[in-house]
């Protein structure tokens, strides 16, 4: 069996579970973001009176933080309602941060831990060793009533990462380069593993980088064979008992993929898909109206650091703007205690409070009709950050809204 598979299996109390098997698990951590009221709505109306362990499930205010209309303000008065009379103390309320930023803060992610969140984007715990997936409000609902949750064991993709990445190289990079190659289709319901030499230099954050967008290929989950990195991640959070499952030397792979990281450029996903992906060299002289540096992919202290590094010393050019958002109230206060938050505002940048913030097209920071948005963020779709004729350019480095400005145009967005 594989890793996933021996995990599943342990938490459905069955001796082996294989591909397209059905299984009811136990969850280990439910998550309900604020986007999805809607989850209390159906645990009511599927006959729901007590949450069935209130201390695994975290109610997250970070699609609407701080909230922006009224009809926002009153979803949150009915969390905080429904947190209170159900005896649920883990409410991230505002300036929290991005749900999974919190739950890897909290070192809630680890080996062996079957984590379910109303969010697409909770792949990124396969970084450390989880079982994350994504799910509707009914799902959601049905995990608070009865602690369980029925999943279809994936295959499972390997991809294995070799050789070392070039200068100004980053994980972003190399899963934007993937995804341009395999499609944005190529992953659906199934488990993308991670593995190779390479990895040994990728930190956890590029680790979760990784797993956040294998989101974008359709995966169910994703994979990470917990390391040494993974457990010193582990041990600084005060994480150390934990399961860890190892793969079969005899499993079979649906896939068994290898890309040389020496040969990954700097890539940029160009709108309108994920998928749409290019080197960087294409778009110089591209015009930014606006960088975003934040979201569950790029919003961590290392994205910070590099942000840093890059714009020291300089001013963000007239015409352009920098939004900066921490993924999480804890990644902001390092990002203070380092100087990497002085050093953006005294480029230009505006902080805006920790939370997903433009990333989801809500508030704080939207783009207008034919503006260029580039973005540490996940994707790129019409609307996804304002006005459905703005333009997303999805990257890592803020070096495009600084040097690109005033370089030749190559290639328009």
């Amino acid at each position: 069996m594989h890793a996933i598979e021996k995990l599943l299996a342990e938490k459905s109390g069955h001796k082996e579970v294989h591909a397209g098997q059905i299984v009811n698990c136990d969850v280990d951590l439910a998550g309900i973001n604020d986007l999805y009221y809607q989850t209390v709505k159906s645990f009511h109306e599927m006959g729901g009176t007590k949450v069935h362990d209130p201390n695994k499930v975290m109610i997250f205010f970070d699609h609407y933080a701080p909230c922006a209309t009224t009809i926002q303000a009153e979803d949150h008065k009915k969390f905080r309602k429904f947190a209170d009379e159900q005896g649920i103390k883990n409410l991230m309320d505002v300036n929290s941060g991005v749900c999974h930023q919190i739950v890897e803060d909290k070192g809630l992610a680890k080996p062996g831990q079957i984590i379910v969140i109303t969010d697409s984007h909770s792949t990124m715990h396969g970084a450390l060793g989880a079982f994350g997936t994504g799910v509707g409000a009914t799902d959601l609902a049905t995990i608070l009533i009865t602690g369980k949750l029925w999943f279809k064991v994936p295959e499972v993709i390997r991809i294995n990462l070799t050789g070392h990445l070039k200068k100004g190289i980053y994980a972003k990079d190399v899963i934007l380069y993937i995804l341009g190659n395999l499609k944005a289709d190529h992953g659906i319901y199934k488990a993308i593993e991670f593995a190779g030499p390479a990895l040994k230099d990728f930190s956890v954050s590029e680790r979760l980088a990784l797993c956040n967008m294998t989101t974008e290929m359709g995966a169910a989950t994703s994979y990470i064979q917990p390391d040494e990195v993974t457990k010193e991640y582990l041990h600084e959070r005060g994480v150390d008992d934990y399961p860890v499952y190892t793969t079969d030397d005899d499993y079979q792979y649906s896939e068994n993929l290898t890309y040389d990281l020496s040969r990954i450029q700097p890539q940029v996903a160009a709108p309108s898909d994920v998928d749409n992906v290019h080197n960087l060299s294409e778009y110089e002289g591209t015009h930014v109206n606006q960088a975003y540096i934040g979201s569950c992919t790029g919003g961590r202290l290392q994205d910070f650091a590099v942000a840093a590094t890059i714009l020291k010393g300089k001013k963000i050019k007239k015409g352009t703007r920098l939004i900066i958002v921490p993924a999480s109230g804890e990644t902001t206060r390092e990002c203070i205690k380092h100087g990497y938050i002085q050093t953006l505002l005294d480029a230009g940048a505006t902080l805006a409070p920790s939370g997903c913030a433009a990333c989801i097209g809500i508030h704080q920071g939207l783009i207008a009709a034919n503006e260029v948005c580039i973005s540490t963020s996940n994707r790129n779709f019409p609307g996804r950050m304002g006005s459905i004729k703005g333009k997303i350019l999805v990257d890592y480095r803020m070096k495009l809204a600084t040097q690109l400005v005033v370089n030749k145009k190559r290639h328009s967005a």
